[in-house]
């Protein structure tokens, strides 16, 4: 079921994992089927909110949404991610992508149509042929042997425009695509220009289209490189504001600021935060094929929530209904009264208001349906859903974290995930308690002159200063005692209780790096020992 555990990655193999991996994927398809589904089915849940999942929605890798206005970069940050063209491109100022775009990993290059896509039982997309030709025909899949596709696959999204005229003529339902995939993929990346940050009326539908996701979603802003630090600053507070009037949620959302594209930044300004902010957006990228397992029991839950309320409407609405006359103004009346029902139906079942489909659209789909057709409540199905709720559920968790303990973390690799990992451009390098990590001279050394100075008027005593001493000038930093404690023991390098010249040095060079705004490291890396403590032999690594 999920691809990425028995699939990818070198270690797969090793020990009793494969066996885990085996057991949660049949677990969780098996939970569904006979669990879920029946309720579903007996309902008509996937008429009024989604599709029945098939084998091809379990066994699917980790994918990625992106969705923006034209000329925000979608498709440049997909090829910034893989360093490399793919079938079907087109990068311009201009509106270029007005189809959606599923890239995935092949063998060959190559493009798969959407009609041929859809019938395609190993792809996840059998569902999407409800949304008949006018979509099909904007909808393509484009393949092509990339390490970062092995991990995750990315779905890029047509560029919306303000005004009307784009919604009509799509032929399709823009937002119910968007939903649909919402629903399925583990990470929505909104992407914003730097100069673009208006939400036109059918950006902002987009944005609602993924009620109830709100943990999948990141921001972007991008083309930061195209402002200074003042204009940046004033940019990213009116991002937050028009955000706050289109996403309901008490939380904030994660901005991540940069241009992300392998072009010279055109304002180094703000170089070092463009590079913590990559950097910070490809470790969540990174981990999703470590969290799909998780994500897809998250989805599962959510489903089974929705349906056994979604059963409560609909057996509430047949058990009103009259037998022979009048069915017509009782259809009316119960679809007006939807809100007091949802009111109703919360205390009698002790359901929370979240878990409740949104009124307006659950009115306008009962418009079209024979309340006598439904069915009355059949309390087993209920309680089968239930039981996999408290009980099945987290017996699948448990496998799932020992298949995590058991086995290596699955990373994204390949494309500009590899040129941040290691080498003198990876993030961090050379800085804080990694500077002079590649240098012969102890790199404390440049600084000792003055540090020197301030350790012989503290009055040593055959070359060391006591520990009250040391923190007297210590506190001077006014970094909080749980923080010089640590500086205390990384520098204290013979344990003795008392510092010579060297491991004062030391401890004054670890209080500038936390100063500086850097983290300190849990163990003194070897490069910053004192030559006068290092053992014979030992060599700066």
């Amino acid at each position: 079921m999920f691809s990425w555990l028995g699939k990818q990655g070198g270690g797969r193999e090793r020990g009793g994992g494969t066996d885990v991996v085996q057991t949660v994927t049949g677990g969780l398809r098996d939970l569904y089927l006979r669990k879920l589904l029946p309720l579903e089915e007996h309902y008509r849940f996937h008429e009024f909110h989604s599709p029945a999942l098939e084998e091809a929605d379990f066994e699917n890798k980790p994918m990625v949404l992106l969705v923006g206005q034209y000329s925000t970069g979608k498709t440049t940050f997909i090829r910034y991610l893989l360093e490399q063209d793919f079938p079907g491109m087109r990068i311009g100022p201009e509106p270029t992508t007005d189809s959606f775009i599923a890239v995935m990993y092949g063998e060959t290059e190559g493009n798969v149509p959407g009609n041929a896509l859809v019938v395609d039982p190993k792809k996840p997309f059998r569902k999407l042929s409800r949304f008949g030709n006018a979509f099909l025909n904007r909808f393509m899949c484009s393949q092509l042997p990339n390490e970062v596709l092995k991990s995750i696959s990315i779905i890029d999204s047509p560029g919306i425009l303000s005004g009307e005229k784009q919604r009509i003529s799509r032929g399709y339902d823009f937002c119910q695509v968007l939903q649909w995939f919402a629903e399925r993929v583990d990470r929505i990346i909104l992407l914003f220009d730097a100069h673009k940050l208006d939400i036109s009326d059918e950006f902002s539908e987009a944005i609602k289209a993924f009620r109830g996701q709100d943990d999948k979603i990141r921001v972007v802003l991008n083309k930061a490189d195209q402002v200074d630090t003042q204009q940046l600053m004033r940019v990213y507070g009116a991002l937050m504001w028009s955000l706050g009037k289109v996403i309901d949620t008490p939380e904030v959302l994660r901005v991540y600021i940069g241009s992300f594209w392998a072009h010279p930044l055109r304002n180094t300004d703000n170089r070092k935060l463009f590079e913590a902010e990559a950097q910070d957006l490809f470790k969540d990228i990174q981990s999703l094929p470590q969290k799909a397992a998780v994500r897809k029991l998250n989805d599962l839950i959510k489903r089974a929530r929705l349906a056994k309320v979604h059963a409560y409407i609909i057996s509430y609405l047949k058990k009103e209904m009259p037998s022979v006359f009048g069915k017509e103004n009782k259809k009316k009346e119960l679809i007006n009264k939807l809100p007091e029902i949802y009111i109703q139906l919360q205390r009698e079942y002790h359901i929370s208001a979240g878990d409740f489909p949104e009124v307006k659209k659950m009115q306008e789909q009962l418009e079209n349906c024979d309340f006598t057709k439904f069915h009355s409540l059949k309390p087993k199905l209920i309680e089968t859903v239930d039981n996999m709720l408290a009980n099945k559920i987290a017996s699948l968790m448990n496998l799932i974290r020992q298949e995590e303990s058991n086995m290596p973390t699955e990373m994204v690799h390949g494309g500009a995930f590899d040129g941040t990992m290691a080498g003198p451009f990876g993030h961090g390098y050379g800085e804080g308690a990694k500077e002079g990590a590649d240098e012969e001279e102890w790199v404390v050394a440049k600084d000792k002159p003055a540090y020197d100075e301030i350790f012989y008027t503290l009055s040593p005593i055959n070359g060391k200063i006591s520990g009250i001493s040391a923190k007297k000038e210590m506190v001077t930093s006014k970094l909080p005692n749980s923080v010089l404690g640590k500086i205390w023991k990384l520098a204290d390098c013979d344990g003795d209780g008392m510092l010579d010249d060297e491991e004062f040095a030391l401890a004054k060079h670890l209080i500038k790096i936390k100063l500086d705004g850097y983290e300190l490291p849990g163990t003194l890396p070897s490069h910053l020992v004192p030559p006068s403590h290092r053992k014979p032999f030992q060599t700066v690594e």
